[in-house]
């Protein structure tokens, strides 16, 4: 099967949790693309040419990469019509607050209206502390974050909050879901 991944990150999360989910998608003897959302080639990109789609995103201010919304807003039709999954990467996934549970639901859903797409999966995944990269202010700004969550706040590496097992079961499910689908068309 060919599995086609566009993504968008904003410090270079969301682009490690896709390379993670091809390589995985390819350890089980499977074609995929993997497209950076502002990048020419996924622009022309031609759906019809694959069985399976994972859009990822991440989530910053309430909003997820505009370029990413760009695409699917502009392949909405097709990638309606074809198994797709929606990778939601954000801090709050880790969390198990009720008020961040409802708020992420309340981003994709804004994010679904917006572009007219109904992902066949929706899953949220945990991001990154990316202190390294961060300017003072936003650096700050996250430290107190992590210091309300009782995380680490040592800016002087990055704090993973990725579940990588969670995301090779979900990549696997996915692939799964599309062979099932395809066998039965």
């Amino acid at each position: 099967m060919n599995f086609l991944i566009v993504y968008g990150t904003t410090e270079g999360q969301t682009r490690k949790i896709s390379e993670f989910v091809a390589d995985r998608i390819r350890t089980r003897a499977h074609s995929v693309t993997l497209l950076d959302s502002t990048s020419d080639a996924a622009r022309e990109v031609k759906l019809r040419d694959y069985d399976g789609a994972v859009v990822a995103a991440s989530l910053h201010v309430g909003l997820y990469q505009a370029a990413v919304v760009d695409f699917v807003s502009s392949h909405h039709h097709t990638l309606n019509g074809m198994r797709t999954a929606f990778l939601s990467v954000l801090l709050a996934a880790a969390s198990r607050d009720p008020e961040d549970l409802k708020g992420m639901e309340r981003c994709v859903e804004r994010f679904t209206t917006a572009t007219s797409w109904k992902p066949g999966e929706i899953h949220h995944v945990s991001g990154a502390f990316k202190y390294t990269q961060y300017d003072f202010f936003k650096r700050w700004g996250m430290k107190l974050i992590a210091y309300e969550r009782g995380l680490s706040t040592d800016a002087s590496r990055d704090l993973e909050m990725t579940d990588w097992a969670q995301l090779a079961s979900i990549a696997d499910a996915f692939v799964t879901s599309v062979g099932k689908a395809k066998n039965v068309a």
